[in-house]
């Protein structure tokens, strides 16, 4: 068989393909449909479950079991997204209106993960059964087949409220997310019954009704005035605080009590909030906290803070509002799958959405039952009409050969064949024209039906059907109608499951935290050959200063408002704020230098500390830069008052590193030294100003493989005797030769 070669543009391909994967991710996967609010993977599971029987007045069965039966029918992504929408529908503290009844270990609002699915049991919950899979025997819905065509699944499921906006929706697809908080049963009820009695109803009127989300955690919706332009567009930020009360404890303490929590705090969040509040405290941005527990139980949210005697409370519950995520934002993206694309909607055109997905399953729902009751009537028609001529149709059945023979002559009129007992029973016979249900029936019907009662009963059942006839007839021929019944049933809804409102709704002036001014002090940082380091007073460093000299690598003399620079061999400057330091005892064990400030990239177990200082002390003065490779420059203290945390303190020629940075007064001479223990001694005077991004010049001329290993910083009082070989040298005594030259052999 010839083949034939397709030439196409690959990038015309790729485009086809990812437009087609990300609408299979959006339609398929991540994003709800706008009638009933739920993701696929939601509506599998549901479905199934009505499909095993699990209902809620019956036994749990197995999650297993649930996940197992759902993957194999209807969703093959896989058991763990199922599971997890499962757990999911089952959480009241994640949905205002669980879907599931689960029993045993289903996670909790601190983030503690479900069991595994063979240790739970789940069954649907009463809501579900009523209100989202009630009606799905009257083909009230299109059934499509599933991935492999061997079952049929619903499109959609019959919910008759809008779970969209009562439970909300989050999820992310290809390009796009959507994120939907969740409102109040009873006032989306409210609103679309609103919107059915008032279609023209806009968004303001709208919010009236449904003044905003109402979360299963509570929490208080600070920004009430933006609510308007997020419902109105389907985007925006809804700022959300939890609830704290400040309490009068024993001793004249304060405590802060959270009772309530922002819904996006749900999760490892809330251990993240509570390190959030200990970082505060070792960052030394409050001092007035001295302990924090969490005392949540089954019975609700209660983290304690606990605040030192004289502190202000309500500055603290400020401090928490503005650095911690007690104050957040949940960003509202309402996108759902409307009309079979995705489509971002205001609250209006949600319910609108809904409303019309009602009048549909309502209309469908009355066709069936008035197609039904209209196969009733015929039947009862047909068994009423036999009641008065019983004792033909006995003739009937004794005379023929066989129930297809009957059958004729019940139908059709034909007496061929069968015996009677006269001519005028044959007459009589053939002016039969029952239809064949009516025949089939009254071939099933048993002798007792024939008791007085029953047939009194069998007319009241025909007067029942008439009615219900007239009424469903009533309900599809006007819209009005229809309406009323809706209307009904969403009032029998809420009356069942809408519950209090949780979530407060309010205009909530920014927190605004009062700073109080920091005591200056003098200090001393202790940075031991570990690079641990310490803030301790004077008082205390005088206390233990020979062992402080003893045991620390470097002593900065300093500030506690002020920054030290640290100077590395790789030619980096790194500023660390003296705040950000432990502030205590002498014998405290500090912590690491390279972590004290959040995003610094110091690493001192791969670079060498040449040098630190309080950057008030070098701000002023000029700063001497030497390298093993000779090369010496003077830079202005200036150019390291910086914002930034680290910066590139001098450029360095390759494979040269710092071998020293120190202070330079214009009277000190410096003394050079190399490996080959040659020295040179230099006025400070000689050595030139330059940038900080200059290699500098040279400032002693190096034989080969020689390279400097210790800089002398000299004043003339200064004696300084260094030791060489077995000889002694006293550098004070040198010579002071001109930059640029090799120095004296010693």
């Amino acid at each position: 068989m010839a083949q034939e070669i397709i030439r196409t543009e690959y990038s015309e391909v790729m485009q086809k393909s990812f437009i087609d994967y990300s609408m299979s991710v959006i339609l398929a996967r991540a994003v709800p449909d706008v009638r009933d609010g739920l993701k696929p993977v939601q509506r599998r599971t549901l479905y199934d479950m009505y499909e095993l029987r699990v209902d809620y007045n019956k036994p749990y069965k197995k999650s297993a079991r649930i996940v197992g039966d759902t993957m194999g029918k209807y969703h093959p992504h896989g058991d763990s997204s199922i599971y997890e929408a499962l757990v999911v529908m089952s959480q009241d503290f994640k949905k205002s209106l669980p879907l599931v009844d689960g029993h045993g270990n289903f996670g909790s609002i601190e983030g503690d993960g479900a069991a595994a699915m063979r240790y739970t049991e789940a069954r649907l919950a009463k809501v579900t059964q009523d209100v989202y899979l009630g009606d799905l025997d009257k083909n009230v819905v299109d059934f499509v087949p599933n991935y492999d065509e061997t079952e049929k699944e619903p499109e959609v499921l019959p919910v008759r409220v809008p779970n969209l906006l009562i439970n909300g929706s989050d999820g992310i697809a290809v390009g796009m997310v959507t994120s939907i908080p969740q409102h109040n049963l009873g006032e989306v009820v409210d609103g679309v019954i609103a919107y059915m009695k008032n279609p023209d109803i806009n968004t303001a009127e709208m919010l009236e009704i449904i003044p905003g989300p109402d979360f299963p955690t509570g929490g208080i919706i600070t920004n009430k005035d933006e609510l308007l332009q997020i419902y109105s567009t389907g985007v925006g930020k809804i700022k959300i605080r939890g609830k704290a009360q400040i309490e009068k404890i024993k001793g004249g303490k304060e405590q802060i009590v959270i009772t309530e929590i922002p819904y996006t705090m749900i999760g490892a969040n809330i251990g993240k909030f509570l390190n959030d509040i200990y970082s505060l405290v070792e960052s030394k941005k409050t001092n007035d906290i001295t302990d924090i527990s969490n005392q949540s139980s089954k019975d609700g949210m209660r983290i304690i803070v606990e605040l030192r005697k004289g502190a202000d409370a309500q500055n603290v519950l400020n401090l928490l509002y503005k650095k911690t995520r007690l104050e957040d934002t949940f960003g509202v993206n309402m996108l759902a799958v409307a009309d079979g694309k995705p489509e971002t909607l205001g609250i209006v055109p949600i319910i609108r959405h809904h409303v019309n997905f009602q009048y549909e399953l309502c209309t469908r729902k009355y066709t069936t039952l008035l197609g039904k009751e209209e196969e009733r009537k015929e039947i009862q028609e047909g068994l009423i009409k036999a009641c008065d001529v019983i004792d033909l149709i006995i003739e009937i059945l004794r005379g023929s050969k066989d129930i297809k023979q009957a059958k004729a002559c019940l139908v059709e009129g034909i007496t061929e064949g069968i015996k009677f007992k006269s001519e005028q029973s044959r007459k009589d016979a053939a002016m039969l024209k029952f239809t064949e249900k009516q025949a089939q029936a009254i071939l099933d019907m048993r002798l007792h039906r024939l008791i007085g009662l029953e047939i009194e009963a069998l007319r009241a059942d025909y007067d029942e059907t008439m009615a219900k006839i007239a009424e469903y007839t009533k309900i599809l021929g006007s819209r009005a109608e229809m309406a009323k019944v809706i209307i009904k049933d969403l009032k029998s809804i809420k009356k069942e499951y809408a519950r209090e409102r949780r979530t407060v709704i309010d205009n909530v002036a920014e927190a605004v935290v009062e700073e109080k001014p920091i005591e200056v002090i003098d200090v001393a940082v202790l940075i031991d050959r570990f690079a641990y380091a310490r803030v301790v007073d004077m008082p205390t460093y005088e206390r233990n200063k020979e062992a402080a000299e003893t045991e620390s690598k470097k002593i900065v003399f300093c500030k506690n408002t002020d920054k030290i620079c640290l100077f590395t061999g790789s030619g980096e400057m790194h500023s660390i704020k003296v705040l950000s330091l432990p502030f205590g005892k002498f014998r405290d064990k500090g912590q690491p230098i390279d972590t004290a400030e959040k995003g610094s990239k110091l690493d001192l177990t791969k670079e060498n500390l040449i040098y630190a200082d309080s950057m008030e002390n070098i701000v002023s003065k000029k700063l001497l830069f030497a390298t093993k490779s000779g090369m010496i420059k003077l830079v202005a203290g200036s150019e390291f008052d910086v914002s930034r945390k680290a910066i590139a303190a001098t450029k360095l020629n390759d494979k040269d590193e710092v071998l020293c940075v120190k202070i330079l007064e214009p009277e000190h001479t410096v003394v050079m030294r190399s490996a080959k223990d040659m020295f040179l001694r230099i006025d400070g005077d000689s050595i030139p100003e330059k940038k900080k991004t200059a290699v500098g010049v040279r400032g002693m001329r190096l034989a080969d493989k020689d390279y400097l290993t210790e800089i002398y910083i000299l004043s003339d009082s200064d004696a300084v005797d260094v030791k060489v070989k077995d000889k002694t040298v006293a550098i004070n005594r040198l010579h002071v030769a001109n930059r640029d030259t090799k120095g004296v052999k010693k």
